[in-house]
Protein backbone atom coordinates (compact mmCIF):
# COMPACT_ATOMS: atom_id res chain seq x y z
CA UNK A 1 0.00 0.00 0.00
CA UNK A 2 1.63 3.38 -1.28
CA UNK A 3 2.42 6.15 1.59
CA UNK A 4 0.37 8.48 -0.84
CA UNK A 5 -2.63 6.48 -1.27
CA UNK A 6 -3.08 6.04 2.36
CA UNK A 7 -2.39 10.00 3.19
CA UNK A 8 -4.99 11.34 0.57
CA UNK A 9 -7.70 8.47 1.02
CA UNK A 10 -8.03 9.72 4.91
CA UNK A 11 -8.19 13.27 4.47
CA UNK A 12 -12.11 15.15 4.20
CA UNK A 13 -12.47 18.12 2.24
CA UNK A 14 -11.90 21.29 4.19
CA UNK A 15 -15.46 22.10 4.54
CA UNK A 16 -16.22 22.05 8.26
CA UNK A 17 -13.75 21.81 11.15
CA UNK A 18 -11.91 18.97 12.49
CA UNK A 19 -13.67 16.64 15.33
CA UNK A 20 -10.63 13.99 15.25
CA UNK A 21 -7.12 14.53 13.92
CA UNK A 22 -4.87 11.43 14.33
CA UNK A 23 -0.92 11.45 13.02
CA UNK A 24 1.30 8.43 13.07
CA UNK A 25 -0.77 6.51 15.68
CA UNK A 26 1.30 2.77 16.20
CA UNK A 27 -0.46 0.25 18.58
CA UNK A 28 1.81 -2.82 19.51
CA UNK A 29 1.31 -5.48 21.73
CA UNK A 30 3.61 -8.00 23.31
CA UNK A 31 2.71 -11.86 23.32
CA UNK A 32 3.65 -14.48 26.21
CA UNK A 33 6.86 -15.36 24.03
CA UNK A 34 8.07 -11.65 24.52
CA UNK A 35 7.05 -11.21 20.37
CA UNK A 36 6.16 -7.70 19.44
CA UNK A 37 2.89 -7.79 17.45
CA UNK A 38 2.17 -4.00 15.36
CA UNK A 39 -1.67 -3.92 14.91
CA UNK A 40 -1.65 -0.27 13.82
CA UNK A 41 1.16 0.61 11.75
CA UNK A 42 1.22 4.68 11.36
CA UNK A 43 -2.51 5.20 10.95
CA UNK A 44 -3.31 9.01 9.95
CA UNK A 45 -7.34 10.40 9.77
CA UNK A 46 -9.51 13.71 9.97
CA UNK A 47 -12.88 13.38 10.41
CA UNK A 48 -14.98 16.63 10.33
CA UNK A 49 -17.90 18.03 11.77
CA UNK A 50 -20.94 16.46 10.38
CA UNK A 51 -19.25 13.68 8.47
CA UNK A 52 -19.56 9.70 9.18
CA UNK A 53 -16.23 7.63 8.29
CA UNK A 54 -16.60 3.97 7.48
CA UNK A 55 -13.74 1.68 8.46
CA UNK A 56 -13.94 -1.91 6.95
CA UNK A 57 -11.42 -4.47 6.99
CA UNK A 58 -10.97 -8.91 7.85
CA UNK A 59 -11.60 -9.93 11.18
CA UNK A 60 -8.19 -9.71 13.72
CA UNK A 61 -7.07 -6.50 11.31
CA UNK A 62 -6.98 -3.69 14.34
CA UNK A 63 -10.43 -2.05 13.63
CA UNK A 64 -11.43 -2.27 17.05
CA UNK A 65 -8.24 -1.21 18.27
CA UNK A 66 -8.36 1.48 16.29
CA UNK A 67 -11.59 2.71 17.95
CA UNK A 68 -10.37 2.27 21.73
CA UNK A 69 -7.27 4.67 20.62
CA UNK A 70 -9.55 7.38 18.64
CA UNK A 71 -11.63 7.02 21.36
CA UNK A 72 -8.77 7.31 24.46
CA UNK A 73 -9.95 4.33 25.53
CA UNK A 74 -6.39 2.75 24.87
CA UNK A 75 -2.90 4.86 25.20
CA UNK A 76 -0.71 4.44 21.16
CA UNK A 77 2.27 3.15 21.53
CA UNK A 78 3.09 6.15 19.09
CA UNK A 79 1.68 8.81 17.07
CA UNK A 80 -0.81 11.73 18.01
CA UNK A 81 -4.63 11.45 19.09
CA UNK A 82 -6.68 15.48 18.92
CA UNK A 83 -10.09 15.97 19.74
CA UNK A 84 -10.83 19.66 18.02
CA UNK A 85 -7.23 20.58 18.26
CA UNK A 86 -6.29 19.57 21.75
CA UNK A 87 -3.93 16.50 22.23
CA UNK A 88 -3.80 13.96 24.58
CA UNK A 89 -0.90 13.01 24.65
CA UNK A 90 0.87 13.78 27.99
CA UNK A 91 -2.73 13.69 29.76
CA UNK A 92 -2.65 12.00 33.20
CA UNK A 93 -5.62 9.26 33.15
CA UNK A 94 -8.04 11.60 35.17
CA UNK A 95 -7.22 14.17 32.15
CA UNK A 96 -7.62 11.82 29.48
CA UNK A 97 -11.02 11.06 30.99
CA UNK A 98 -12.30 14.38 31.69
CA UNK A 99 -11.75 15.40 27.88
CA UNK A 100 -12.51 11.61 26.65
CA UNK A 101 -16.38 12.21 28.77
CA UNK A 102 -16.84 15.79 26.89
CA UNK A 103 -15.68 15.02 23.70
CA UNK A 104 -16.80 11.36 22.65
CA UNK A 105 -19.84 9.03 22.80
CA UNK A 106 -19.42 5.08 22.15
CA UNK A 107 -22.09 2.89 20.77
CA UNK A 108 -20.64 -0.99 20.80
CA UNK A 109 -22.60 -4.29 19.18
CA UNK A 110 -23.72 -4.82 22.72
CA UNK A 111 -25.60 -2.19 23.75
CA UNK A 112 -24.07 -2.79 27.61
CA UNK A 113 -27.69 -1.51 28.99
CA UNK A 114 -27.58 -1.55 32.49
CA UNK A 115 -30.78 -4.18 32.92
CA UNK A 116 -31.95 -3.15 36.52
CA UNK A 117 -32.59 0.45 35.37
CA UNK A 118 -35.15 2.00 32.62
CA UNK A 119 -34.43 3.47 29.37
CA UNK A 120 -34.57 6.93 30.92
CA UNK A 121 -32.15 6.03 34.07
CA UNK A 122 -29.82 4.35 31.39
CA UNK A 123 -30.00 7.58 29.56
CA UNK A 124 -29.62 9.78 32.35
CA UNK A 125 -26.74 7.99 34.01
CA UNK A 126 -23.29 9.83 32.67
CA UNK A 127 -25.19 12.66 33.10
CA UNK A 128 -25.46 11.82 36.70
CA UNK A 129 -22.03 10.39 36.91
CA UNK A 130 -21.08 14.10 35.18
CA UNK A 131 -22.38 16.24 38.31
CA UNK A 132 -25.78 17.41 35.76
CA UNK A 133 -28.74 18.09 38.45
CA UNK A 134 -31.84 15.30 37.82
CA UNK A 135 -34.50 17.56 36.43
CA UNK A 136 -31.76 19.14 33.70
CA UNK A 137 -30.71 15.31 32.96
CA UNK A 138 -33.95 13.64 32.97
CA UNK A 139 -34.99 16.55 30.09
CA UNK A 140 -32.05 16.29 28.28
CA UNK A 141 -32.22 12.19 28.47
CA UNK A 142 -35.85 12.48 27.33
CA UNK A 143 -35.65 15.05 24.91
CA UNK A 144 -32.90 12.79 23.68
CA UNK A 145 -35.29 9.10 23.61
CA UNK A 146 -37.87 11.00 21.88
CA UNK A 147 -35.47 11.96 19.12
CA UNK A 148 -35.10 7.96 19.02
CA UNK A 149 -38.27 7.26 18.42
CA UNK A 150 -38.97 5.62 21.99
CA UNK A 151 -40.81 7.93 24.13
CA UNK A 152 -43.10 5.73 24.59
CA UNK A 153 -40.76 3.41 26.36
CA UNK A 154 -38.91 5.69 28.59
CA UNK A 155 -40.20 3.43 31.95
CA UNK A 156 -39.27 0.11 29.94
CA UNK A 157 -36.06 -1.85 31.59
CA UNK A 158 -33.70 -3.45 28.38
CA UNK A 159 -35.22 -6.84 28.92
CA UNK A 160 -38.58 -5.01 28.00
CA UNK A 161 -37.10 -3.43 25.03
CA UNK A 162 -35.94 -5.27 21.24
CA UNK A 163 -33.09 -5.08 20.16
CA UNK A 164 -33.57 -1.85 18.01
CA UNK A 165 -35.10 -0.05 20.60
CA UNK A 166 -32.01 -1.34 23.14
CA UNK A 167 -29.40 -0.16 20.79
CA UNK A 168 -31.30 2.85 20.27
CA UNK A 169 -31.22 3.63 23.70
CA UNK A 170 -27.50 2.50 23.24
CA UNK A 171 -27.32 5.92 20.84
CA UNK A 172 -29.42 8.47 23.29
CA UNK A 173 -27.18 7.66 26.28
CA UNK A 174 -23.95 8.00 23.90
CA UNK A 175 -25.10 11.23 23.21
CA UNK A 176 -26.48 12.68 26.39
CA UNK A 177 -22.78 14.63 27.22
CA UNK A 178 -23.27 15.95 23.68
CA UNK A 179 -20.13 14.81 22.18
CA UNK A 180 -18.53 16.19 19.26
CA UNK A 181 -17.39 13.07 18.17
CA UNK A 182 -19.43 9.52 17.96
CA UNK A 183 -17.26 6.33 17.69
CA UNK A 184 -19.89 3.15 16.62
CA UNK A 185 -18.22 -0.17 16.63
CA UNK A 186 -20.19 -2.90 14.43
CA UNK A 187 -23.61 -1.25 16.08
CA UNK A 188 -25.60 -3.45 14.08
CA UNK A 189 -24.15 -6.56 14.14
CA UNK A 190 -26.67 -7.68 16.42
CA UNK A 191 -29.67 -6.33 14.72
CA UNK A 192 -32.11 -7.90 12.16
CA UNK A 193 -31.84 -6.67 8.67
CA UNK A 194 -35.10 -3.89 9.56
CA UNK A 195 -33.58 -2.50 12.44
CA UNK A 196 -30.42 -2.67 10.94
CA UNK A 197 -31.77 -0.07 7.94
CA UNK A 198 -33.11 1.96 10.83
CA UNK A 199 -29.93 2.63 12.67
CA UNK A 200 -28.28 3.40 9.65
CA UNK A 201 -30.39 5.95 8.50
CA UNK A 202 -30.03 7.04 12.46
CA UNK A 203 -26.52 7.99 11.62
CA UNK A 204 -26.86 9.57 8.60
CA UNK A 205 -28.94 11.84 10.40
CA UNK A 206 -27.10 12.65 13.09
CA UNK A 207 -23.90 13.27 11.28
CA UNK A 208 -25.56 15.52 9.53
CA UNK A 209 -28.61 17.22 12.01
CA UNK A 210 -26.05 17.72 14.86
CA UNK A 211 -22.64 18.38 13.08
CA UNK A 212 -21.62 14.90 14.53
CA UNK A 213 -18.67 13.22 13.31
CA UNK A 214 -19.16 9.54 13.52
CA UNK A 215 -16.70 7.18 13.02
CA UNK A 216 -18.24 3.22 12.64
CA UNK A 217 -16.27 0.12 12.52
CA UNK A 218 -18.40 -1.97 10.49
CA UNK A 219 -18.75 -5.31 8.25
CA UNK A 220 -22.14 -4.35 6.86
CA UNK A 221 -21.66 -3.05 3.49
CA UNK A 222 -25.00 -1.43 3.47
CA UNK A 223 -23.89 0.42 6.35
CA UNK A 224 -20.74 1.32 4.95
CA UNK A 225 -22.44 2.25 2.24
CA UNK A 226 -24.27 5.27 4.13
CA UNK A 227 -21.07 7.13 5.23
CA UNK A 228 -19.44 9.84 3.48
CA UNK A 229 -15.75 8.14 3.22
CA UNK A 230 -15.11 4.09 3.27
CA UNK A 231 -11.62 3.19 4.27
CA UNK A 232 -10.24 0.04 4.55
CA UNK A 233 -7.69 -1.02 7.32
CA UNK A 234 -5.16 -3.35 5.82
CA UNK A 235 -1.68 -4.36 7.08
CA UNK A 236 -2.02 -1.11 10.04
CA UNK A 237 -2.56 1.56 7.45
CA UNK A 238 -5.84 3.10 6.25
CA UNK A 239 -6.54 3.60 2.51
CA UNK A 240 -9.95 4.48 0.12
CA UNK A 241 -11.82 0.87 0.36
CA UNK A 242 -12.70 -0.18 -2.83
CA UNK A 243 -16.33 -1.57 -4.19
CA UNK A 244 -18.60 0.73 -2.29
CA UNK A 245 -21.38 2.82 -4.11
CA UNK A 246 -21.64 6.94 -4.16
CA UNK A 247 -20.73 8.07 -0.16
CA UNK A 248 -23.96 8.99 1.66
CA UNK A 249 -25.99 6.63 -0.36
Amino acid sequence: MSEALATVSTVPSPVAPMVLTCDGVVQEFTGGDGAVLRILDGVSLEVARGEMVAIVGASGAGKSTLLHVLGGLERPAAGTVRYGGQPTTGLDDAALDALRNRHVGFVFQFHHLLREFTALENVMMPLRIGGMRDAEARARAVSLLERMGLGARLQHRPTALSGGEQQRTAVARALAARPSLLLADEPSGNLDAQNAAQLHDLFAELAREQALGIVVVTHNPLLAARADRVLLLDGGRLAAAPDFGTPGH
